[in-house]
């Protein structure tokens, strides 16, 4: 599967802004969306603002696409309000805009967060029954779930990518772990719109690192061969971290599973 047009939702977000690069010149057209302001197209580019939360708005954003980069949404913890309506909603305007277009594949960025109450000492398959640590980790157990339906009864192709943490570098000692780097997470969205007969299929969003507490299991269907590993960061931050005892160091979820931790709400 080569797709000629594929759109990128949240396109000038923090990922959207980095794939943006990362990404141009695989694909005859890359359509880009966000309901923020985003620079001017370039060669290979289009740039069509859209609202995820209005399904007109998406809709017309979709017309002529052959395969979808899901990114768009709130990527903090928030209200279960904005939550539902930005993320949740948003992405059901995603997926049933795809389908009423015709589009064939749908990679959606889902999180860690949607297992963030699992144990740093268990090793999480895609298999394992969801522990989400937020409402905003809901919204991707939610978006997943959406992704099976959608295939089941349409034949909508769907790639959850649980992402863990994307960063130009490691930061901490948990991103040992979880990291995943640009120059990764831009094939492994590739991979996930070019795999051919991939149908429903859930990944981990991580680079090859040595410390992973997720499994490799699905990126051979992709293809997907990470470049990076955080474990050569490890000297500079694998200091960096927590009190041991505190749940937020023994949980995946990191500061997530705190159940005072609000995110966005709080501001």
């Amino acid at each position: 599967m080569k797709p000629h047009r594929v759109l990128l939702t949240g396109a000038a977000g923090e990922i959207g802004t980095a794939l943006r690069e990362q990404l141009r010149g695989r694909f005859p057209v890359l359509r880009l969306t966000d309901v923020r302001d985003m620079p001017e197209a370039r060669p290979g580019e289009e740039v069509m603002p859209a609202d995820l939360t209005d399904l007109a708005s998406v809709q017309a954003v979709m017309q002529d696409v052959d395969a979808v980069i899901h990114l768009g949404g709130i990527a903090n913890e928030h209200t279960y309000e904005q939550i539902r309506t930005v993320n949740m909603d948003g992405t059901y305007h995603v997926l049933e805009a795809a389908q009423r277009a015709g589009v064939k594949r749908v990679a959606f960025a889902s999180s860690i967060h949607t297992v963030g109450h699992y144990a740093r000492t268990e090793t999480i398959s895609p298999a394992v029954p969801v522990r989400p640590d937020t409402f905003y980790g809901v919204s991707k157990v939610f978006g997943e779930a959406l992704g099976r339906l959608y295939w089941e009864r349409h034949g909508l192709e769907f790639v959850g990518v649980r992402i863990c943490s994307f960063q130009a570098r490691p930061q901490d000692r948990r991103h040992l772990s979880t990291w995943l780097s640009p120059r990764d997470a831009a094939q492994l969205f590739e991979k996930a719109v070019t795999a051919p007969d991939v149908g429903y299929l859930i990944v981990a969003g991580i680079s090859g690192n040595a410390r992973r507490w997720m499994s490799p299991d699905g990126w051979d269907v992709l293809g997907y061969d990470p470049q990076d590993d955080a474990e050569t960061y490890a000297a500079e931050v694998a200091s960096i971290h927590g009190d041991p005892a505190d749940l937020t160091e023994q949980r995946q979820g990191g500061v997530f599973v705190d159940p005072a931790y609000v995110g966005l709400a709080g501001k």
